[in-house]
This record gives C-alpha cells, structure tokens and sequence, in this order.
C-alpha cells in the first residue's frame, strides 16, 4: 500500500499534462500485462514519467484520430494519449521504464500515419494555461467564431470558451504562441479580451511595487528577488509597476519578496500584493453590467419621448395638431422631432451592435448583432425614406417607424442588462468561496524555547509555508494546516458541506476558509495560496462552468445555420405580404389607416427578424451547468463539468469498492470477550503494552480503543520487554513481569498454548460477521478474545435501499477476501459481489456491464480503484478530506458519506431537468414566436406583432432562460436523505 500511495505521489507532483482533454482519473499509472502494480510503483520515481509532442500527418477526421489514440493506448506504459485532429498532433503522457518515444512513434506509423517527434518543444514549460474574459459575446455563434480562431492559432493545443462566464481557456506551447497573441486574435474577431491569469504556475505571486520612477530601478528589483533561493521565473511589467514572481513555496514566499524589495536602495519602494483574480472578474463584470445600465437610460432619455409623439400625444387634440403642423410640403413637426430623437439611439447608442455584426460577418458568421442591426436599419432608413419624401412632395403622406427602431434598441439593451445581471448571479458560488478566506492573519514568531514571543497581524495572502497560526474563536482558518496546539470544534460545512462541527486537536488538519467555533489553536500551515483546499475547489469549479455538456452541442449545430435561416425567414415574410398586397390577395380593410401595403410587409418582416432569439438557445445548458456545479460545491459535491453531469443522470449501475467507501476504511475494535476473571482496564493496558511497539493496523486500533480508559491524550502504557514480532501471526513480550502473547490460533500453537472451544466459538462468530478476532494469552493461558472490524460507514443500508428505490443496480467489487465481502455485501444488501478482484480485473468488470447496455458509475477511494474509475462512465472519488483530488475523478464527494452518491445523481437529474426546460422554452419561444411575427394569426384575428414588442419578447427569452436556470440554486438534496436516521458505529 505504502509503494502504491508513493507512486500516487511520484504521480500527482510530476506528471501534470492539461492538453487538450483532461484525464479523469489519472492517480494510478497504466502497468503493462503481467507487471504487479507492487512491481511497478517500485520504477515510479520522481519525474520517471516522460512526455512527447508528436507531428502526425494524414488524419482526416475523429475517426483517424481514434484509431492513432487505440495504437498508442495499445503500448504497455502509456498513461495517457490525447490527438488533436485539427492541428495533427498527438500528445503522449508514458513511464519510460516500459515505453520510449521511437515506440511510440512506431505505433502511429503501424495505424497508417506519418509521426514526427517535436524534441525541441518537450520541456518542463511546453504546455502553459491561460485564461482570459471575453466582452460583448451575445450567443453561441460569437462563442463560435472565437474558439475556431483561437484552435486556428499554430500553437495552441485546446481551447474553450464558455458563453454564460464570458471566459476563455486556452492551453497553448509558449515555444510557440504567447499569451498577447492569443488576446490580439480575440480582438481580431470583434471581442474585447482582458488576461484573467497565465502560464501554468500555481505558485506565483504578483507584486505592485510603488515609487519606481526608471526602468533601472525595476531592474534592480528583478536582480534582487532572482538572487533569492526558491525564485524560478520574474516577469517585469513596467508600465503598470508590477512584478510577477514564480517561487518554490517550500524555500520563500511573498513576504520575503516585499521584504526584499522594500530594503532596496534608500527603502523609497514599497510593495504590496496586485489585485486577486477574483477582485478583477468581479471589476470586469461589474463594469459590464455598468456599461449596459448607462447606455439603457441613454436610450430611454430618446426612445420616451419618441414613444410619446408617436403613440399617446398624437391622441390629445392640441398636442396633436402642433404635431401634424406642416414645415416643409406634407413633412411634420413630429416627424421631424421622432428623426432627431431616435438618430442617437441608433447610431451612437446602438452602435456596438453594428460593430458587433459587422465583426461578425467578417469572420464569415452570423450572430444577434446582426439581426438587431438588420431590423432596427430596415425601419430606420424606410422612415428616413419616407420623411425626405414627404419634404419633396406636396401629396405623400408617409408614415415613419422611427419609434420602432428606437424601442427595439431600448428594449434589447434591457434584456441585456438583465441577462448579464442575471448571469452574474448563476456564477455565485465561486464568489462565496473565493470569499471564504480571511483577510488578515495572526502570524506567530516563536523564540528558541519555542515559546511565543511575538503576534503579527498580517495579510492572509502572504502567509508562507510552515508560518505558525493563530486561530481565535469565531475566525476563519487563515491557511490549510494541522494544529500543533490547542483543542476547539471546528465548523468545515462552507468546505465540505458536512453542518457538524468537527472536534480539532495537536495534530489534526484544518482547511483553510473553515470557522474556528470556540477554542484556540496554533496552525501549522502546510498548504498556502493557490495550493490550498480551498483554491483548488475554486479551479475545479471555474474548469467545469468553462467544460461544454455534450448535450451543448445541439444549440452549437443550431447557432450555425440560426441567423441565416432567420434573414431568410424574414426576407421570405416580406416579400410574400408585399406581393399579395400587389396583387390584391387580401382585402384592403387588412391594412391599417396609418400604412399602405408595403408598410404592413416591412413591419412583418422587421418583426420576425427581431423576435428570433439565438441567445436564449446557447446560454439554456451552459448557465444551468454553472448554476448546478455550483450547488454542488457548496454541499460538497464537485462536479467536474458539463460531461460528468450529463453522465451522471443517466447512471443505471453502481460499482461500490469495499475498503473505505462502504466501510470506514480504518479498523477498530468492536467486541472484547474475556475467559478469566480480570478488570478489562488492566487486561487492555497489558495488551496496549505490547501492541503500542508495532506497526500492524490492528495493532494501531488496539491502542486506540485502550486510550479509552485513561483520562489522558497520550497514555504512558506499561513497559515492554523482549518484544518480538512474528509476521503474519502476531506480537509477544513481557509486560508487567507477564507474557502476554497477541495473534491468531498458529502463534498460539507454536507456543503449546491450547485454545479453548469457548475461544474458538468465538472466533468462528467473529469471522462470520466479516470480523477479524484476535487471541490474548497471559502466562501461557487464553485470557481474551478481541474483535476487530472496518465497520460500514454509518447509513450504508439506508443509502443502498434508496438506490434500489431509484431502479439503480449496486454491485461491490473488491480485492478483500470472498467470505468479508460476502458478509458486508449481506449487510448492506447488495446481492451481487465480486472478490478477491485485482484493479485490472475491478476495470474489466465495469467494462462487461457497459457491454451489457448498463451507464455505469464507479465509486472508490481513489488509490486501488482508478483504472476502473477511468473505465466507468462516472468515477466518484470518496473519501477525498482534505488533499482534493483534483485531477482525480469526475466527481468528488468531499464528506466521505455515501449520502452524497444519490445527492449527486439527483442533482444532475434535476438540473439536466431544467435544461430540458430552457430547450423547451427556447426552441418553442422561436417555433411560435416566429410564425407569429409573420402574421399567421393576422387573417383571421387581426392580430400582428408590432416590431418593439418583438424585440421585448426576444430580450424576455433570454432572461427566461437564465431565471430558470438559476431556480436551481434553491436546490435541496431528496427529502428521504434528511429522514435517514444515520446509524452510529457501535462499539462494544
């Protein structure tokens, strides 16, 4: 076990490798057929793993990819293999001490491909992640465009950009692209882009320096912090007097680097920390839902009193005739007062949506700038029309729509300022938990008794590794730690979701973000910045709002062919009213007063284009997703993404490890029986005497349950002579001038000490209820018999009763022993079980059930379980604490507790619920809004939809969407979950 945790290490620190799809469960390395995964671990040292970056020439399509992908994965020692078919190449994560590069290269070329190795390119720095906001993206079809450039980049490996956050991920070769051409290609195609982080570093810190006056002082700067020990890497930004700092966290930290920096010269530079990501999102966002506030009122200021002139004024007689007053032939007062009012609205206030459409169309897409420009220009300019004819004609008395281009603009930028406010909302959950470290710190400085000798009060941000803590009552935990001092209960539900308080004491770990309920503790930090708990929960959940369901790609096919289809629609509206009003097809008491023929069709035409909404369709999945990977953080289920949630919710079959996910993972004594009359106090205290000098888990839990009966937290046990451990029987020593021998029946027997038949009942019941019973001898005689058990996690029957309840198949795979598993399967209720299983066999059996036609979730503790967590459609890494395991499963339940299995598939249910809702209303807004607007109801009912409301209807649609998706965050976990009456683990 200890190799494997070792290789799970080695792993985890050195083999980090973000192309173009994430691994799911990448905590246990791929061993060749036939090598043990004891054998294996044993090569895994420290940087064993290699990478390679192949040029692969001739793949055409996914299905030449998949056949690359098949031929590599083939090879013994392949972790993983990912090929990108856009940019034909192949990236190979591989343990050299079973595979090299030229075999691989070997394996491309027997799958019928050319294969070329990048050398050059395949160092420590040859994949980086950036993250960048994307501004003024409307649907899916700017989201579109964007990601088709930035995969047109030579350079860049993936790239993702999410609609709902307005963010972009992109993992790119820094040999090859940086980040600035990445946000200049952004801006190429219409978008403004502003850099949110780069590179891959998660240990950098950025430093604003003031008093700089010249480049030479920003240089002296750089030389000073390069020459400290545990820099890696500076970047200077004169121009905003900002320092960015790569380090080893284990060697400095940033305030060294302020410290240094600030003793410079005459001390006239001070340093501080830059602004956190977080704070400027928030900016960026804000600042969005500013701009589209202010130029809302704008254009109210506008579109009010053209609305009046045109719709009420008109209707109070001398208003009216003032309105109708002639200036120049037949053209108006009022007609003159509606062109001047509504001319800013349009072209100054509505200008972004011709920039916006006309980026658009020169990248050779279509979005909803387009149709807005479209049907606000068509009424604007025929109302130009008709004014300037008017003015030159002594008999034309035309009619304007210069209200309807002004409402439209008005209308849609209140649907987009709801819509942005709206969405603001739907990404909370990362707020709150970026929220949840303090601002400040105690930091603690020790004299050389280790006394306290001083109490700082600092900025959590520059707490260092090993920095000792002062946690007071009713303050958060500053950094992930343990406590080195003190005893308080410790409230983790903002972390883990767990609501009860958790007993802390010397040597037990905190998270940081937690509450401190009542006593004081002194914590040693062990995790800091963006290591922590807490700041890799808030990157799992900012990779999964980024990560599309698969069920987005339905609004992605639609979005291309949406825009034209609608110009289409609309064209064809037009032209068919217009010409049956020429050619007489319907009566002419259909017409308005105010409008002939023509005036009737354009408003029909104008209508459909304004009233079809692409937006509501691109942000129906990704807002959901956001808003339900968020609920689940916040009860401690992470979910990473659109694909484990669209998984999830159609899972049939569970496979349940044994160890650590159905039972708790860590023995403990459940029955003692004594054969000789003796207080069970002394008879504990002699046996915790022996076994206190060994190893042995059982051992360990012996110890554990004797501290029981002594008061104090560490018990001195009575001393131990002549200690000698037999392996694989058990312990013997002197204790208390006694010889006290603890094992099984063969120890026993090789020291010609009988055991009773009462003894051996006992030991038959123990081993019948999955227990392992231990004989105690003193002086030669059988004086006990100890029970020890790894007992079921409290609620394990109930959870898998619900399950069944739900028509979910449970079945428990395990390397244990046959008659173990047997007996906790019993217990719980699973008949189906499979022991006695190696990992390779645990993935085989997940993968006969996919072949049977079950979706099949896995859930383990994420060390013996991975290749059947990566073989299952959902892996579910329980028992998490915490070390989060990142880059381990596709969902983590934080709180250890089976529970959260059926919160988990609840909520995906629930929210791929209110997905199906949003398509319903979007697809059905469009599917009858449109027929609407081009006047199907108009024959028979007179009724037609004037353009102003088409265009309040379509910025309806979109809020709509979002309100529904943010109705999940009232999401409670089943009822039947809060009725379980959770057994405790009972001890005897």
């Amino acid at each position: 076990m200890a190799s494997k945790l070792l290789a799970l290490t080695c792993i985890r620190s050195e083999g980090r490798i973000q192309p173009w799809t994430r691994p799911r469960y990448p905590s246990m390395p791929t061993y060749p057929k036939g090598v043990m995964a004891e054998e294996g671990s044993s090569s895994m040292e420290a940087g064993s793993e290699a990478k390679a970056l192949f040029s692969v020439v001739g793949m055409t399509c996914s299905a030449c990819a998949g056949s690359v992908e098949k031929g590599i994965k083939r090879l013994p020692g392949i972790r993983e293999a990912v090929v990108d078919v856009l940019n034909n190449r192949a990236m190979v994560l591989f343990h050299p001490s079973f595979v090299n590069d030229e075999t691989i290269r070997e394996a491309i070329e027997d799958a019928g491909f050319e294969a070329t190795l990048f050398r050059d390119e395949m160092n420590e720095r040859s994949i980086q992640v950036c993250r960048i906001t994307v501004t003024g993206m409307t649907c899916t079809s700017c989201s579109s465009t964007v990601e088709s450039a930035l995969q047109a980049i030579p350079g860049v490996l993936k790239a993702q950009v999410a609609l709902a956050t307005c963010e972009a991920e992109v993992h790119y070769n820094p040999n090859i692209v940086n980040h600035n051409q990445i946000l200049e290609a952004i801006e190429d195609t219409g978008f403004e882009a502003t850099l949110i982080s780069s590179g891959e570093d998660i240990n950098k810190v950025e430093l604003q320096v003031d008093g700089v006056r010249t480049e030479h002082s920003m240089r002296v700067i750089e030389t000073s912090l390069k020459a400290l020990p545990g820099v890696q890497d500076i970047e200077l930004y004169p121009e905003l007097n900002k320092i960015s700092v790569s380090f080893k966290p284990d060697v400095t930290g940033p305030r060294n680097f302020i410290k240094v920096t600030e003793k410079i010269g005459s001390r006239r530079f001070k340093a501080k920390l830059f602004s956190q990501q977080g704070e400027r999102r928030d900016t960026l966002q804000g600042k969005e839902i500013k701009q589209y506030y202010r130029s809302f009122l704008w254009s109210l200021v506008f579109t009010v009193p053209v609305f009046l002139t045109s719709m009420v004024l008109m209707y109070i007689p001398g208003i009216k005739h003032g309105l109708d007053t002639k200036v120049v032939n037949m053209l108006t007062v009022g007609q003159i007062i509606r062109w001047v009012l509504s001319t800013p609205v349009q072209f100054i206030i509505g200008r972004r949506f011709y920039s916006g459409s006309y980026k658009a169309l020169r990248h050779g897409s279509a979005n909803m700038d387009v149709l807005i420009a479209l049907g606000t220009n068509a009424a604007y300019f025929y109302s130009v029309y008709s004014v300037l004819r008017a003015a030159s004609s002594p008999h034309f008395e035309g009619t304007d729509f210069f209200e309807t281009s002004a409402m439209l603009i008005s209308f849609i930028l209140l649907g987009k300022y709801l819509e942005v406010f709206t969405k603001g909302k739907t990404s909370n959950a990362i707020a709150k938990l970026m929220n949840l470290t303090p601002d400040t710190a105690i930091l603690l400085t020790l004299d050389d008794e280790g006394n306290v000798a001083n109490e700082e009060e600092i900025d959590s941000r520059l707490i260092q590794k090993n920095d000792l803590i002062k946690i007071i009552p009713g303050a958060k935990v500053a950094s992930d730690g343990f406590v080195v001092w003190g005893q308080s209960h410790v409230n983790e539900s903002m972390i883990t979701g767990e609501a009860r308080p958790v007993a802390k004491r010397k040597g037990d770990p905190v998270i940081g973000g937690t509450v401190n309920e009542n006593g004081v503790l002194h914590v040693r930090a062990t995790r800091v910045g963006s290591e922590s708990a807490l700041s890799q929960i808030v990157r799992l959940v900012e990779s999964a709002q980024l990560a599309k369901a698969p069920v987005q790609k339905f609004a992605d096919r639609i979005s291309k062919f949406f825009v034209p289809l609608v110009i289409l629609i609309s064209f064809t509206t037009f032209l068919a009213w217009f010409f049956a009003g020429r050619f007489h097809a319907y009566p002419k008491s259909w017409i308005p007063s105010s409008m002939d023929s023509f005036e009737l069709a354009l408003q029909f035409g104008i209508s459909v284009m304004v009233i079809a909404c692409p937006c509501a369709l691109g942000l129906a999945t990704p807002t959901a997703v956001m808003v339900g990977t968020g609920v689940g953080a916040s009860q401690g289920v992470l979910i990473k993404g659109g694909q484990a949630l669209e998984s999830t919710h159609k899972v049939q079959c569970i496979v349940f490890d044994k160890t650590g996910t159905l039972t708790i993972g860590k023995p403990v004594v459940v029955n003692t029986k004594l054969l000789i009359n003796m207080v069970l106090q002394e008879f504990y205290e002699l046996v915790a005497g022996l076994e206190v000098n060994s190893e042995h888990p059982l051992a360990k839990a012996i110890v554990e349950y004797a501290k029981k009966f002594k008061e104090e937290e560490n018990p001195a046990w009575p001393e131990a002579r002549d200690f000698v451990s037999i392996p694989g029987h058990g312990v013997k020593a002197i204790v208390r001038n006694k010889e006290i021998i603890v094992g099984n029946k063969s120890l026993l027997a090789d020291h010609n000490i009988a055991v009773p038949a009462e003894a051996e009942d006992i030991l038959a019941e123990a081993e019948g209820m999955a227990q392992t019973g231990i004989l105690v001898s003193i002086n030669g005689e059988v004086a006990g018999v100890v029970a020890v058990s790894d007992p079921l996690k409290p609620g394990a029957q109930e959870v898998i009763s619900i399950l069944k309840s739900m028509n979910i198949k449970s079945i428990v795979v395990t390397g244990d022993n046959r008659g173990t598993a047997n007996s906790i399967a019993r217990e719980v209720g699973i008949d189906e079980v499979f022991a006695e299983t190696k990992p390779e066999q645990k993935a085989e059996k997940v993968k006969e059930l996919q072949a049977a036609g079950y979706t099949v979730a896995m859930v383990g503790d994420g060390i013996n379980d991975s290749p059947a967590l990566v073989a299952a459609n959902v892996g579910m890494a329980i028992g998490a604490g915490t070390d989060i395991a990142i880059e381990a499963a596709d969902i983590v339940l934080m709180k250890s507790n089976l529970e959260d299995v059926i919160t988990a598939i609840d909520l995906s249910r629930r929210t791929f619920f209110h997905i199906r809702l949003n398509y319903i209303w979007a697809l059905g807004y469009n599917l009858l809004g449109i027929p609407i607007a081009a006047g199907v109801l108009f024959p028979l009912t007179g009724f037609r939809l004037p353009p102003w409301i088409a265009g309040a209807a379509m910025a309806a649609s979109s809020v709509s969407v979002v309100c529904c998706s943010l109705l999940l965050k009232y999401y409670r976990r089943p009822k039947k979950l809060d009725k379980l009456e959770i057994r405790g683990i009972s001890i005897e």
